[in-house]
């Protein structure tokens, strides 16, 4: 082995040595990975007919949920990932029931790509859709973060705590 090659062989030894520490040392004094933050309390029943009906309304057309979006569109909605720990089933009720969903809670998009009102759908599907949003929550550790990125999303501010 040529003295180069010694010392290539080395810096690389040298290298992985200190990523091993890194991550043994720094990585897990801070937990390391906790997992994925988001679930569903919903049964799979509820979570299915949701789901169909999200399909049917296009929801993910402007939101993601279980970090999937459509795409082909990028409008820059909320997240729905945890927002059950964010507002309970009775507020997106009535937000889902809404003439005008903006009145209760403003919207910075373009009129195109805000929330459309729900009201003409049956009352069973407004709450349908009430009960698998309340469902969908954040573990404790991330909720800040959760409502960060809400805040940051309606109002396109920085968030404060």
């Amino acid at each position: 082995m040529k003295a180069g090659e010694k010392n290539i062989l080395i810096g690389i030894v040298v290298f992985m040595a200190v990523v091993m520490a890194y991550r043994t040392f720094v990585i897990s004094r801070d937990g390391g990975d906790k997992g994925i933050p988001f679930y569903s309390t919903a049964s799979k029943e509820l979570q299915n007919e949701a789901l169909l009906l999200m399909k049917k309304l296009k929801c993910r057309d402007c939101h993601t949920l279980w970090t999937q979006r459509n795409i082909m569109k990028t409008v820059p909605s909320p997240p729905l990932d945890g927002i059950g720990s964010l507002r309970d089933e009775e507020w997106f009720f009535n937000y889902f029931s809404a003439k005008d969903p903006q009145a209760i809670l403003a919207s910075r998009l373009k009129p195109e790509f805000r929330m459309p009102s729900y009201v003409a759908l049956q009352e069973d599907q407004r709450r349908l859709l009430a009960k698998y949003m309340g469902s969908l929550k954040v573990e404790d550790w991330y909720l800040e973060e959760t409502k960060k990125k809400e805040y940051e999303k309606l109002t396109g501010k920085k968030y404060t705590p």
